[in-house]
């Protein structure tokens, strides 16, 4: 990080999108559309298929990249929300960490905004154990956290101005605090994954082939929808929200107050 994905006059139009959309549905698009949020919007696939975020990714994980995922994360302003220090690779059911995140902002992602921090050098841990706190002001699924100690010391902020990207790898240990700015925090965070990698937790996950070849056939093909809340996108969204839910959720007991049967999850 970081990256420079869109310029700045697009970062704004991608920004002043993400607004209309809050304003139509009423509500922060990240509790309806957090799993999937590309399905129904083209604009949103705009985004994911960027050549400047793609030749990122393809330097990490090779030529054939699925786009296996979309998130929206916000903070308002003054927002006591957080993200607690975790694994994206523990809940997903994938089966190999081929998987890299792109993180873009929207708008300015500081480290009073609550941007991301991680711990450098962590990609190459293995598997750690975590606990759920379903913590309500916890931005994750279960609100998940690791079950060992972290070294606030080591930590690193990645700080993003909008249009700028940053990646980190599935099993990289990362977490966010609060806004505490007068301003909002928001990001689009897009999962992509090389080919080889399958879903051990459900049948029939999906996955948007943007570069390359897929020669293994492990995901359902995405395809861009006809127009913003597309009816055939919505239905899908409705259905793939349902599947990795099952999966996100698999022995959990209870949810986050915040988050409904098809609501936010990470």
């Amino acid at each position: 990080f970081p990256i420079r994905a869109v310029d700045p006059d697009q970062a704004e139009l991608n920004l002043a999108r993400y607004l209309a959309l809050e304003k139509e549905i009423g509500e922060e698009p990240q509790n309806r559309f957090k799993i999937k949020a590309h399905l129904p919007f083209p604009w949103m696939w705009d985004i994911i298929r960027n050549k400047n975020i793609l030749d990122s990714v393809e330097d990490i994980i090779g030529p054939d990249i699925l786009c296996w995922g979309s998130s929206f994360f916000t903070k308002n302003a003054h927002d006591t929300r957080f993200v607690s220090w975790h694994q994206d690779a523990t809940y997903w059911g994938l089966s190999k960490p081929d998987v890299v995140t792109a993180w873009i902002a929207l708008s300015p992602a500081t480290v009073e905004s609550g941007c991301m921090k991680v711990v450098p050098g962590s990609h190459k841990w293995s598997q750690v154990a975590h606990r759920d706190t379903l913590n309500e002001h916890n931005l994750l699924t279960r609100g998940q956290e690791l079950a060992v100690d972290v070294d606030e010391d080591t930590a690193i902020y990645m700080p993003l101005q909008p249009g700028e990207v940053s990646l980190h790898h599935v099993l990289m240990a990362h977490a966010s605090t609060a806004n505490t700015t007068h301003d909002r925090r928001v990001g689009f965070a897009i999962r992509y994954v090389r080919p080889d990698v399958s879903q051990e937790k459900a049948e029939k996950d999906s996955a948007w082939l943007v570069r390359g070849e897929d020669r293994f056939g492990n995901f359902i093909h995405e395809t861009p929808p006809e127009g913003d809340m597309d009816e055939a996108a919505l239905a899908e969204h409705h259905r793939i929200l349902k599947l990795r839910q099952g999966v996100l959720y698999d022995g959990v007991q209870g949810k986050p107050a915040h988050i409904s049967d098809l609501g936010a999850a990470e």
